[in-house]
């Protein structure tokens, strides 16, 4: 489709080398990267590389200098922008892992050195303030903070803001009580405040980078389970359990993320009782969506999740050494298999003696 990627590991540049992917369309994000993952990066012409600490700095400008080469870069920068959402997807405050705080002068400090750098090459500037996020109003203050920061670095340590990034997290429907931006409505006022505020300041039109991710491929995935045992506690809860959970779909042990769902072979039925799914893992937190009006599942029932496309099988696990399921393509009627399911052989593949 033409489209660039985000990775965030040496394990998921590989995957999109192997995929065929374009990989100077590939931005490669992270805040630990380790030498192995910036060689790679390098040898495969990976796009950009967006610096996230100075550490990070150190080893590009030794591999730069190594190999007579300056490697492409953005920094990502911090800018203390409250985005409404849960407290576990906030990446653009100033209590975080990510990104050089522009409050605290350090976002001045590595961009001072980087535009130096004989070593590397700094094109841009790149934010992320989180994740499921229906307010626009974060992204255009995000877009201000770093903007005016640039308009104020820019000519005073020497360099142009050639490309700008103002991540992504878009949010989508996961239950029908969300309600997520129109696309073209954030596309749109994300851009406007850019071309508005660049000109405020004075800077160059940049190249503006957009990451969509989870608004693209969530929706895009159904997760299907199938019901087998449950559970009658008169008067306080009845739980039905499917042949999946937490190790396929960590983010409501984690993030108290919601979901809905349908009984896939019964989609007409009427919803007439009340349950709690729950996986199959030995896990009292290993609940899937609580509190859901279904038709009264049975035994062998397949129940059909909407909205499973991302940060499902991308946080999977063999937790309990249950295998990861399979993956299924379907369009205009047609199914293909597209990973197929691990099997105990697959599971125990690594270990030794």
């Amino acid at each position: 489709e033409g489209l660039g990627f985000d990775v965030v590991s040496g394990g998921e540049l590989y995957a999109v080398k192997r995929a065929g992917a374009t990989l100077g369309a590939v931005y490669f994000h992270g805040n630990n990267k380790s030498p192995s993952e910036l060689r790679e990066a390098l040898d495969w012409g990976v796009g950009r590389i967006v610096v996230d600490s100075a550490h990070e700095l150190d080893l590009l400008e030794d591999l730069g200098r190594q190999r007579g080469v300056r490697p492409a870069i953005l920094l990502r920068i911090s800018p203390g922008v409250e985005a409404h959402t849960h407290d576990f997807l906030k990446t653009g405050i100033l209590d975080s892992k990510f990104g050089f705080p522009i409050v605290t002068g350090q976002a001045e400090e590595i961009v001072a050195r980087a535009a130096r750098s004989r070593h590397v090459e700094l094109l841009g500037l790149h934010c992320h303030i989180g994740t499921q996020i229906f307010d626009l109003e974060p992204f255009r203050e995000a877009v201000a903070r770093v903007l005016a920061f640039a308009g104020a670095t820019t000519l005073r340590n020497g360099y142009a803001l050639r490309e700008f990034s103002p991540g992504g997290g878009y949010g989508i429907r996961y239950t029908r009580a969300d309600d997520p931006p129109d696309l073209g409505v954030a596309a749109r006022s994300v851009a406007g405040a850019v071309r508005e505020l660049a000109t405020q300041y004075g800077l160059p039109l940049p190249r503006l980078l957009v990451e969509p991710g989870r608004s693209i491929v969530g929706p895009a995935g159904v997760a299907l389970y199938t019901v087998g045992a449950r559970k009658e506690i008169p008067g306080v809860r009845t739980y039905v359990s499917v042949d999946g959970g937490m190790g396929d779909n960590i983010r409501p042990a984690i993030y108290g993320a919601k979901y809905e769902a349908l009984v896939a072979n019964r989609p007409e039925a009427a919803r007439d009782e009340v349950v709690t799914v729950a996986g199959k893992y030995c896990e009292s937190g290993d609940i899937l969506i609580r509190d859901v009006a279904l038709p009264r599942l049975a035994a062998g029932d397949v129940l059909a999740v909407p909205s499973s496309g991302a940060y499902c099988l991308a946080m999977s696990s063999n937790y309990n050494l249950n295998p990861r399921p399979a993956v299924v393509l379907v369009r205009e009627g047609q199914a293909r298999l597209i990973r197929r399911r691990e099997t105990y052989e697959d599971m125990t593949a690594c270990d030794v003696g």
